[in-house]
């Protein structure tokens, strides 16, 4: 029944979506890519693929997020994250990350979520790589642009109790040119008075929303208690990647 109750408020969704679009296009990515304009012949042979090739995984994003991370042990490197995700089945969802919501933006890393239960099932090292949704559904700061209040509710009901593993693979809060150094392992935030409030209030007036108002909103969804192992940041348990040389890890500048 709640299914089928999320699959009909959707159809609204989708049907005022169809009448007047929004949620897309008002971001710009943070980034200037060097390089020579496409050459006809590179806009023509793009056309034609686009005609002819099957893009078939790409069809299946069927969400659009907009939230915010961080650093793993660098809480002041914060930044808007834009996540077009599939949902692979009821436990796993994947999202690929964007700066920005035009056809300038650019990729700056992917996101896995899981369900609660599967994450209970993850080995206690794995689970320090996982963040909670929790907070970022309950404060309102993680929005579904475009959708009705209604269909959003229900889609945060789903998240709310779920667990993410995210990778940024471009920094582009830092590098401005090109990908740089090692991907970094991000987290979510878990409580007022992290996540700077100029990001929010440049966030919401872009795309026209109020996280103030979503808070409100979703007052009455039930947040299970975090699980343990998750947000492992918050007990100093810093995990991130390096690059070594076999035998000691190499500085990339971040």
């Amino acid at each position: 029944m709640k299914n089928q109750k999320l699959i009909e408020r959707l159809s609204i969704g989708l049907l005022a979506l169809s009448v007047a679009a929004c949620g897309g296009k008002n971001t710009d990515s943070n980034v200037e890519a060097p390089g020579a304009d496409k050459s006809g012949k590179t806009e023509v042979l793009e056309t034609g693929a686009d005609l002819i090739q099957d893009k078939t995984p790409l069809k299946q994003i069927s969400m659009y997020l907009d939230g915010f991370h961080f650093y793993s042990g660098n809480m002041k490197g914060q930044m808007e994250a834009h996540h077009y995700c599939t949902k692979l089945n009821e436990d796993v969802t994947q999202c690929i990350i964007y700066d920005g919501n035009g056809k300038d933006a650019k990729i700056m890393g992917i996101e896995y979520i899981v369900s609660e239960r599967l994450f209970k099932t993850l080995p206690d090292e794995e689970k320090k790589l996982w963040h909670s949704h929790s907070y970022e559904v309950k404060s309102g700061t993680l929005v579904a642009p475009g959708l009705p209040d209604a269909a959003e509710h229900e889609l945060m009901e789903e998240i709310v109790s779920t667990y993410g593993k995210t990778l940024h693979t471009w920094h582009t809060d830092l590098d401005k040119v090109l990908p740089m150094g090692t991907p970094m392992l991000m987290m979510g935030f878990t409580k007022d008075g992290q996540l700077q409030d100029s990001l929010v209030a440049q966030r919401d007036k872009r795309i026209g929303v109020s996280t103030a108002e979503k808070r409100k909103q979703r007052a009455d969804i039930p947040a299970p208690p975090v699980q343990p192992g998750a947000n492992a940041w918050e007990k100093g348990e810093i995990r991130q990647l390096v690059i070594t040389d076999g035998k000691k890890a190499i500085p990339m500048g971040h």
